[in-house]
């Protein structure tokens, strides 16, 4: 399936910040690019994760431990037969920490691509919290105090459904309480 994306998107000019991408082309200017196919570590990883994440599989992984702990009779519990359980988890499991943890990187950086899509394509969103990732934890801080006022704000609201943007909440809510007054007054 092509991706679409503009063929200069790198390129930077005199009015853009580091990190900025020239985003300025018109839909008709955009050629279609191919997306890359997996590479093998890719494709390994998620398909290990679906795998290891799935029913069947923790099913397995719970007769094993069933199974081994049966036979511990017969192998009169020794060190060995610990060994075998303790030596095959820490394996799995530190394997499975990478595998896990790339595939998580992965479909993190998914999301975030999808809600900067997201944020960057609302009106009256807050074009600040496109990239909103790879800013300080003290500025994260800054804006979730923001919000948490917001939300004090919102619950005097009558109505959950009105939204604000960290650059014009105040205002927007002026302009909705006017229309809304205004949309009162002539029905009556």
């Amino acid at each position: 399936m092509p991706f679409l994306y503009p063929e200069n998107a790198m390129e930077k000019n005199s009015k853009q910040k580091p990190g900025d991408l020239n985003v300025t082309k018109k839909l008709s200017e955009v050629k279609p690019v191919q997306t890359k196919k997996l590479n093998f570590f890719e494709q390994f990883a998620s398909q290990v994760t679906k795998i290891t994440g799935s029913t069947p599989s923790f099913i397995i992984a719970v007769a094993i431990v069933i199974i081994w702990a049966a036979t511990g009779p017969f192998f009169h519990y020794s060190e060995n037969w610990q060994l075998v359980i303790n030596t095959g988890t820490t394996i799995i499991t530190f394997l499975m920490v990478f595998l896990i943890q790339k595939t998580q990187n992965k479909d993190s950086l998914a999301i975030q691509l999808k809600l900067n899509e997201l944020v960057a394509a609302h009106e009256f969103a807050s074009n600040r919290l496109v990239d909103v990732e790879n800013i300080s934890e003290e500025e994260l801080l800054a804006i979730q105090k923001y919000y948490s006022n917001l939300s004090e704000f919102t619950k005097r609201e009558e109505n959950l459904q009105q939204s604000h943007s960290i650059d014009e909440a105040q205002q927007q809510h002026e302009i909705k309480k006017k229309r809304k007054l205004a949309r009162h007054a002539a029905k009556k």
